[in-house]
């Protein structure tokens, strides 16, 4: 019994330790568990192991670690005021600026705010820096067109597919780059060639590099309680190679020079680097045809940067070369990520489950395709996951039954060997063992499930796709908290149900602690997203159902 009681403590004391854990986040404060694991090596933006620095980006040199210097400062001036061109399609708005040829503004057409506006993913205003940006630099030449240069319109219109197109040029130190930015339909994929023309000698090899910088603060309400349910989600840097896989970079980690990152990157391997926050994502794509080299640092304060350098190599008098590279703009929709690159899918993170959480996804996607409506789809999940566990359901409310069954005798025995606590467990082990009951038998069963659970808490946490997901009547978004309360109220009546339907724990504390739980997990549930609360209620209903339906087998058994 005290090993039971162990359990429960532990179950309700890591549950409330997780609660302050996200609430000190949406305080701003760091997280009682830290970031994410360093290793120990550290790299900045100014300096990487083994490099030097210049007043410019500067290149990777042959065969050796990559150059990597500090960023010139953003023009704000020039970007505010320069030029801007517009490239859209069905479902994404760019506006590019004529200031380096930066794209400074991202609207996602299909993607509201709780204004009913578009999100706006890349965003250049003076409370919220966000943009993707490219240029060129040469070792010993660094006046080349880049990030800062001014570029002018070159062409624009529709290709021969029907695509729309923008060209915008700039032209340095006898080294010419042109930037054709080009839209396929109903997609947040951006293909980007870096055409460049060599009109003067020059010896030097060429070097282009992608990058994406934004600050660290999230500037957008999603929704009308974002920031209460989407506090523990990660916000910034990423990089993915084949070898090293996905590795997310925290602002606080950079601020700290404790990051590494694989700086170079093999040719033929996929590798790509992006900025991540709850939901959406961009993301430079470059090809794996050459070798690149990947970078991330502070540039300024509170601004950051992630990028990455490819090889261009010595372009002759007259000649040209064209790279090309792809950049993504969206939200994190898992079947179109695992369209577009290697490993693109890890921008949805779910945490260190993704072993459960992905199959739980697909299921629950697949239902959707069926029923057309992310409120059923939770419900059916729900009952397929209960049909899975009932084995262990039943084993835990059959204990359950038992132990209610024997109630009384315990009440006994804590009467007849009170203040002698030793006789009075030795007396409940031989009942125990007398009548075939397993003390912890209804709390184990729970303890196995509850990795699953935290699992589809993360799958409804991550999913986009539950954004503006109505389901029934009050309930016209499965990702923010139910706006009348109705859920959570329905939540902590289930409980209080299911607590007068468990034997009543002998110890007047415990016993207290337990009638006192559903109000506590009612209020967490208040800031937890409706199509989680929903999975609570059917899950408690379903439970109360069969729990019910064990007591009255067991009432009737002793009946007889």
């Amino acid at each position: 019994m005290d090993f039971k009681k162990t359990i429960l403590w532990a179950v309700f004391s890591m549950a409330g330790l997780m609660l302050y854990n996200n609430w000190q986040i949406h305080e701003g404060k760091p997280s009682m568990f830290g970031g994410n694991p360093t290793p120990t090596a550290a790299k900045s933006d100014s300096a990487v192991a083994g490099t030097t620095k210049v007043d410019v980006p500067a290149p990777i040199q042959t065969a050796a670690a990559p150059v990597i210097a500090k960023a010139p400062g953003i023009n704000t001036g020039a970007i505010e005021t320069a030029e801007k061109f517009v490239l859209q399609n069905d479902t994404l708005v760019l506006e590019i600026s004529a200031s380096g040829a930066n794209v400074v503004e991202a609207k996602l057409l299909k993607e509201l705010t709780v204004e009913k506006k578009p999100v706006e993913l890349f965003q250049y205003t003076p409370n919220h820096k966000y943009i993707a940006r490219s240029g060129l630099i040469a070792l010993g030449n660094t006046d080349l067109p880049n990030h800062t240069s001014t570029f002018k319109l070159i062409q624009s219109g529709k290709d021969e597919t029907g695509r729309p197109f923008i060209v915008l040029g700039s032209e340095r130190s006898g080294v010419k780059l042109e930037k054709t930015f080009s839209l396929n339909p109903k997609s947040y994929v951006v293909d980007v060639d870096h055409r460049v023309i060599q009109t003067a000698s020059n010896s030097n090899p060429l070097v282009l590099y992608t990058e994406l910088v934004r600050d660290a603060s999230q500037e957008q309400k999603i929704g009308p309680f974002d920031g209460a349910f989407s506090a523990s989600t990660f916000t910034g840097p990423a990089v993915y190679t084949e070898k090293e896989k996905f590795n997310k970079l925290e602002f606080s980690a950079i601020d700290k020079n404790k990051i590494t990152i694989p700086t170079q990157v093999a040719a033929g391997e996929p590798a790509w680097i992006a900025m991540v926050q709850h939901y959406f994502a961009s993301a430079w794509i470059p090809n794996d045809k050459s070798a690149r080299d990947i970078y991330a640092g502070k540039i300024d304060n509170n601004l950051y940067r992630i990028g990455m350098q490819v090889p261009l190599g010595i372009v002759a008098p007259g000649a040209g070369v064209v790279e090309k590279v792809r950049l993504f703009v969206g939200p994190q929709e898992e079947s179109v990520l695992e369209t577009i690159a290697p490993g693109f899918a890890l921008l949805k993170d779910y945490g260190y489950l993704t072993i459960l959480a992905k199959p739980i996804f697909w299921l629950l996607e697949n239902i959707h395709d069926y029923v057309g409506n992310w409120g059923w789809s939770i419900i059916l999940l729900t009952i397929l996951i209960k049909l899975v566990f009932f084995p262990l359901s039943a084993a835990s409310y059959k204990s359950m039954a038992r132990m209610k069954e024997v109630q009384p005798r315990l009440l006994v025995m804590r009467e007849q060997y009170k203040g002698e606590p030793q006789k009075l467990n030795q007396a409940m082990m031989e009942m125990y063992k007398k009548e075939k009951i397993n003390p912890i038998g209804g709390c184990l069963p729970v303890v196995i499930q509850i990795p699953v659970f935290i699992a589809l808490y993360w799958v409804l946490l991550s999913s986009v796709e539950m954004r503006n997901a109505p389901w029934i009547g009050w309930i016209q978004d499965l990702s923010v908290p139910d706006p009348y309360y109705i859920l959570p109220v329905v939540m902590a009546a289930s409980m209080y149900v299911q607590t007068k339907l468990n034997p009543t724990p002998a110890d007047p504390i415990q016993a207290k602690v337990m009638m006192y739980m559903p109000l506590v997990f009612s209020i967490m549930f208040f800031f937890f997203p409706a199509g989680l609360v929903l999975y609570w209620v059917v899950n408690n209903l379903l439970s109360i159902a069969q729990q019910w339906q064990i007591n009255q087998m067991f009432a009737n058994k002793s009946a007889k």
